[in-house]
């Protein structure tokens, strides 16, 4: 396994891709069934190039986890600076926008190394990387707390119309 940076439109295609498979694991008990269904696994041109041009917009925090045949089995995005944040960012810190592992890869170090090489990618004047996760998601928050983050306090998060409790870690 290799971890890179973003680099093409076939690595939006495999970020898609993996979010889509994370989301139908890690948020089953916590999202409505027909809006995680609606996460494209196999997704359309249009939402490729869409998507594309946004982590492009951030290229420099958005890292690939890839397999030895070039596939995308993981991806960070990490947001500081001039690109967008969450409300919570203080201005030495980045964001965790979202790390996602192919869930049949969990377990094996990926999300470790993306969110490594993302923290040894960052600006010298960043002292710190807060997240917001949704409430509940027990996967992430033994990822994190095994990784040294504390949960700081809660928000909310809009998704397909609807608000959901979330937790943001430190």
């Amino acid at each position: 396994m290799e971890v890179r940076r973003f680099e093409q439109k076939s690595d939006a295609a495999g970020i898609i891709r993996v979010q889509s498979l994370a989301w139908r694991e890690a948020y089953a008990d916590i999202l409505p069934a027909a809006l995680i269904e609606q996460q494209p696994v196999a997704p359309a041109d249009a939402e490729v190039q869409r998507w594309y041009e946004g982590l492009s917009e951030n290229s420099d925090g958005v890292f690939v986890a890839v397999d030895s045949d070039k596939t995308v089995c993981g991806f960070a995005d990490f947001r500081w600076g001039a690109a967008e944040t969450k409300e919570f960012v203080g201005e030495d810190e980045a964001g965790l926008k979202a790390i996602y592992v192919h869930p049949d890869r969990w377990g094996e170090g990926i999300g470790t190394a993306l969110l490594e090489h993302g923290i040894q990618n960052l600006p010298a004047d960043v002292e710190a990387i807060r997240l917001e996760m949704l409430s509940g998601n027990e996967i992430g928050h033994e990822f994190y707390m095994a990784r040294g983050f504390k949960r700081t306090g809660t928000a909310t998060h809009e998704i397909g119309g609807t608000e959901y409790p979330t937790d943001i870690y430190r």
